[in-house]
């Protein structure tokens, strides 16, 4: 499936990475590289059938791709979906440092 965030709503997929198993598989992913669904379970305390959920839901809003591999799915992080989540981050702290630079000078003009 190549979805990509600009297809998924940013709410689905922040929504998806405040799951912590969801969140560990990212980190596991993101650290250790591609690894196979069974890999992937070991770092979750679910079932191997509740881990592929989780990366199914993972797959469905961009955030990891998966490839077949003899009898085993390899999944891996999808980079540029993560660059999109931290654009958005990005724009959101701008914001509030103007919100709170404005509460400042509001205060300090008192």
């Amino acid at each position: 499936m190549s979805t990509s965030t600009a297809d998924v709503p940013l709410s689905s997929f922040f929504n998806a990475l405040g799951d912590p198993n969801r969140l560990r598989i990212v980190t596991r992913l993101c650290d250790g590289g591609p690894c196979s669904t069974s890999e992937v379970a070991e770092v979750i305390p679910v079932s191997r059938q509740a881990t592929t959920k989780h990366l199914l839901l993972l797959e469905s809003v961009g955030l990891v791709s998966s490839e077949r591999s003899g009898r085993e799915r390899i999944w891996r992080m999808r980079p540029a979906s993560l660059v999109d989540a931290g654009e958005y981050l990005a724009k959101m702290s701008q914001r509030w440092d103007r919100a709170i630079d404005r509460l400042r000078a509001h205060v300090e003009d008192r």
